[in-house]
């Protein structure tokens, strides 16, 4: 890891920085469900305030990586609830300017990790995917996920329909 860059779990002072980082990712209409949309700060920090809540009870990992005070990636696993209690959402996203480095890996290893011990409950991560972004399928098959089923044409991206593949990784039985 290059000097400067750490990881940690996000933080409500953080609000400012992560507004920012998620509306620049947001304008680049990169591979995340944000495609142009702003949140104002009101509403990422009622975000935050909300996932600090959910880690504290342990049903939420929710990890940014920094280069110095600057996020260059978020990842998270939320845990479902009732009959899926066990099941854990992951998500991850790195700034443009750090892809290709191996954040991306060393945040989803950090995420993975933290999981195991912070979320009791998980038996099995899900994620869903652009079927075009090979580079992430690479890294999550790498990291033990397998594709479970596609929904054609379930991301709208830059005016094109893209198949949602779906996968799965079992962390307990």
């Amino acid at each position: 890891m290059e000097r400067g860059i750490h990881i940690r779990s996000i933080q409500t002072t953080d609000s400012d920085a992560l507004c920012q980082y998620i509306n620049t990712l947001s304008e680049e209409k990169t591979f995340i469900r944000f495609q142009g949309e702003k949140l104002t700060f009101e509403e990422e920090q009622e975000y935050i305030n909300r996932q600090v809540i959910r880690i504290a009870k342990h049903i939420s990992v929710h990890l940014a990586a920094f280069d110095g005070d600057n996020p260059i990636g978020v990842s998270g696993i939320d845990m479902r609830d009732r009959v899926e209690s066990h099941v854990g959402e992951f998500g991850i996203s790195i700034a443009k300017p750090y892809r290709g480095m191996g954040i991306g890996k060393l945040l989803m290893d950090h995420v993975l990790q933290q999981a195991e011990i912070h979320l009791p409950q998980l038996r099995i991560i899900i994620l869903s995917v652009f079927s075009n972004n090979i580079p992430a399928i690479r890294m999550y098959e790498r990291f033990g996920f397998r594709e479970y089923g596609r929904l054609p044409d379930g991301f709208k991206h830059n005016d094109a329909f893209i198949d949602q593949v779906h996968m799965h990784k079992t962390i307990r039985i």
